[in-house]
């Protein structure tokens, strides 16, 4: 006999049964719809990348983290790769306006939501193939962009039901001209950075070593952790301290007036300008932004301006600006915290119809139809047998109805509706039942 073969998916990548589809699926919706009403046109692009599309986008660590696929056929035996798998939505978006930039608007702001895959080391809300949902705006560099795409992303986590979330705010700009003050060359930049984006990961202690690993010096060192290291204050205090520090820098001012833009809306109470977000990936030239939620390792989203990345495809440089939310954290947050609605968590059917003796199957697969035209999901049992069972199977489904139609009932024309959350049961009409069970159910909160 044959070795049991595993059947867990890859290490890092999951299987969806249906009430996590069904979480998705709401999640994605509230998603789209917030992000079609600011103006955001849908886009899709195919699920691998040339390698040399990728590789050099998104500095040294995330080289690390790009799956390769190797050449095919008479290449195999090569082990070189030519294609990867996307590691992002924002590296083949520029590539997308790079090739069809006469077909696309002057001003173009899209969203997309599909799956990326990265190597990295699985944890608590951390996959290797997971869906990034990103807005992008391009075409202009003024801070009515980054307010309009945090404006957003709020309007998504505030239909989603969270409360207590709030957006960290940073810039580039304002990064470099801090680690000059401190005295760090800007040879080290980049590592510093690298060291620094991890600071709420490792703690404090834990970036010193990254800074001592990498060979700056320790006075730089402290200099810097103080100037990044802080409580978390309201933008305006921060903003304050920071031009203290650096004096008058247009980095800040691109902040203040992103930050005064959003306080006429509803998004303008979360912002807090905090000079140790730092975001890893090398090609943020602007602003830079990130959700964070109390007790959640990492964020739930993040993103920046990337001024530059366009033009390493197109020749010229084209203005743009995006944000992403990972949709698999969000997700997870939300089942720990029992953020879904009922109607969610409620199951895929409304009401399932019972089959009285094998000879009226042919009349429970007409009702069952009678009912899906009334707009209802319907079930039919697949067997005659014990009303008893036929509950009890209904009940493990979480189906809220159940749909009777004995001798008596078929004499009178009528159909009997069993509500399995109350343990009532009432008898009408049959052309009548759908539009009972409907109204029922639109009537909960």
């Amino acid at each position: 006999m044959a070795d049991k073969q595993l059947t867990k998916p890859p290490s890092g990548t999951r299987d969806f049964l249906p009430d996590e589809i069904r979480r998705r699926e709401y999640v994605i919706d509230v998603i789209r719809r917030v992000y079609e009403s600011y103006g955001f046109e849908p886009l899709e692009t195919p699920a691998f990348e040339n390698i040399d599309t990728l590789l050099g986008k998104y500095g040294e660590e995330g080289n690390k983290l790009i799956f390769k696929i190797l050449k095919r056929g008479e290449h195999e035996k090569s082990g070189e790769a030519d294609l990867a798998l996307r590691y992002d939505l924002t590296v083949p978006l520029a590539r997308v306006v790079a090739q069809y930039q006469n077909e696309l608007p002057k001003f173009f702001k899209r969203y997309q939501i599909q799956p990326v895959w990265r190597a990295d080391r699985p944890a608590k809300g951390r996959f290797r193939e997971f869906h990034q949902c990103d807005i992008d705006s391009l075409g202009s560099t003024d801070a009515l962009v980054e307010a309009e795409l945090l404006s957003a992303v709020c309007d998504v986590l505030a239909r989603l039901g969270f409360q207590d979330f709030i957006v960290r705010l940073n810039h580039r700009g304002l990064l470099t001209a801090l680690l000059e003050t401190s005295g760090i060359a800007a040879t080290q930049h980049g590592d510093a950075l690298v060291a620094l984006d991890k600071l709420d990961k490792i703690g404090r202690d834990g970036v010193e070593r990254e800074f001592s690993a990498r060979g700056i010096p320790s006075d730089a060192v402290a200099k810097a952790l103080t100037f990044f290291a802080g409580e978390s204050v309201e933008s305006d205090r921060a903003l304050e301290r920071l031009t203290g520090i650096v004096g008058r820098h247009e980095s800040l001012e691109n902040l203040d007036a992103i930050v005064k833009l959003l306080a006429t809306t509803d998004a303008g109470k979360r912002i807090r300008v905090d000079p140790s977000l730092a975001r890893g990936l090398s090609y943020y030239t602007g602003a830079i932004m990130e959700v964070a939620v109390p007790d959640l390792a990492g964020s739930l989203g993040g993103g920046g301006r990337y001024d530059n990345l366009i033009g390493m495809f197109l020749g010229r440089d084209v203005p743009a600006c995006g944000f992403s939310l990972g949709l698999e954290r969000l997700i997870v947050v939300m089942t720990e915290r029992k953020m879904f609605p009922a109607e969610v968590a409620g199951g895929a059917v409304d009401i399932m119809v019972t089959i009285w003796n094998d000879e009226r199957r042919a009349d429970a697969v007409r009702l069952a139809q009678e009912l899906r035209q009334g707009g209802l999901r319907v079930d039919v049992y697949p067997e005659a047998d014990k009303l008893g069972k036929q509950f009890k199977y209904a009940s493990s489904r979480n189906v809220r109805f159940v749909a009777i139609v004995g001798d008596d009932e078929r004499s009178r024309g009528e159909v009997a509706v069993k509500d399995m959350r109350s343990g009532d049961q009432k008898s009408l009409p049959r052309a009548e039942a759908a539009a009972f069970v409907a109204l029922t159910l639109n009537r909960e909160p």
